[in-house]
């Protein structure tokens, strides 16, 4: 698996400056990066970015469905240690959120969780004790296997966006793209019908005590601008499924597999990732809770009227997890 081949878009020294003073101006007018107030600022404040910083913070739009934003400077030493646990980063780093919440408005609408990290717009992911071998994103010692985000709810995020804040250990991030793999049409076929559902991660304690019956969902589905996905075997009972669906979506995580990069990200890149066209993991590694482990911060993103899921998704219960967004649609 190559490391960090991703495409990247660099922001030269002016426009990262520009977008740093412009997070730091609103985290001192508003005095914390979770104030309704700085949300509600958020589209202005982008308005006012020049035409260059705003060119370069477009969405995805290749068929890599990914790219690592980079020349903003995050100096290591002045940074926190990072923290065991989501809930006792408190205000480390809060600029960065402002920064990541800029960079998602200019592509998008914030989202958030009412389930997850207590409703934040900017979620830290960081290695959590008692957690390693579980499949969510504070986990360490366990591959965390390729997925599309949220993939169980229908309201999740178009875009995903991680901002590296700590990474001494050049952990990779793993990543994949529907549109550069090569399934055969009978594969495809396959997994255009809603077969199986796939059901809410481990951090969704909430949703995963929901009543209401699982639907089956596609694995594919097909758009003018080419396939798109909705992907997550950890959380899919693939047991439940027919054998020749099975078959081929067994050949869909190989193929996943084959195409699949390894994004070493360093501290001030911002990764962005198209959620219905690639998958993304981590490889393994050891925490040590020292307050070196490696520290991410994530956003996600919706798009407004983007034509890239099935009309029957509206009819999705979510499994009773509602999703925020920053200002109305």
């Amino acid at each position: 698996m190559p490391t960090c081949p991703a495409p990247v878009r660099p922001l030269d020294a002016a426009a990262a400056d520009e977008l740093t003073h412009a997070a730091a101006k609103l985290l001192t007018e508003h005095g914390s990066a979770i104030s309704p107030g700085l949300l509600a600022a958020l589209p202005e404040a982008c308005v006012a970015l020049s035409e260059e910083v705003r060119h370069a913070l477009r969405p995805v739009d290749t068929a890599d469905g990914l790219f690592v934003l980079r020349g903003l400077h995050l100096d290591d030493a002045g940074l926190a240690p990072t923290p065991g646990h989501w809930s006792s980063v408190g205000d480390a780093g809060a600029v960065w959120d402002v920064v990541l919440l800029l960079v998602s408005a200019l592509m998008g609408t914030p989202i958030a969780w009412d389930g997850q990290q207590d409703g934040r717009f900017v979620h830290n992911i960081v290695p959590s004790p008692g957690h390693e071998s579980e499949q969510t994103g504070a986990s360490s010692t366990v591959l965390l296997t390729p997925h599309t985000e949220d993939a169980f709810h229908p309201g999740r995020a178009h875009l995903l966006l991680l901002c590296c804040m700590r990474n001494h250990d050049n952990i990779a991030t793993t990543a994949a793209s529907i549109r550069r793999t090569a399934l055969s049409d009978e594969d495809v076929e396959q997994l255009r019908r809603p077969v199986v559902p796939i059901l809410p991660d481990d951090a969704y304690e909430q949703a995963q005590q929901f009543a209401g019956r699982p639907a089956p969902v596609p694995t594919l589905f097909d758009t003018p601008e080419g396939p798109t996905m909705r992907f997550d075997p950890a959380y899919t009972p693939l047991e439940e499924a027919d054998a020749a669906w099975r078959e081929a979506y067994r050949r869909l995580e190989d193929e996943l597999a084959r195409v699949s990069v390894a994004v070493s990200l360093q501290p001030g890149d911002v990764l962005v990732v198209d959620n219905d066209i690639v998958v993304h993991g981590r490889v393994p590694f050891k925490a040590r809770y020292d307050g070196t482990d490696r520290w991410l911060k994530r956003a996600s993103v919706r798009v407004p009227g983007r034509p890239t899921r099935p009309a029957a998704e509206a009819n999705e219960h979510g499994y009773g997890q509602a999703a925020l967004t920053a200002w109305a649609d």
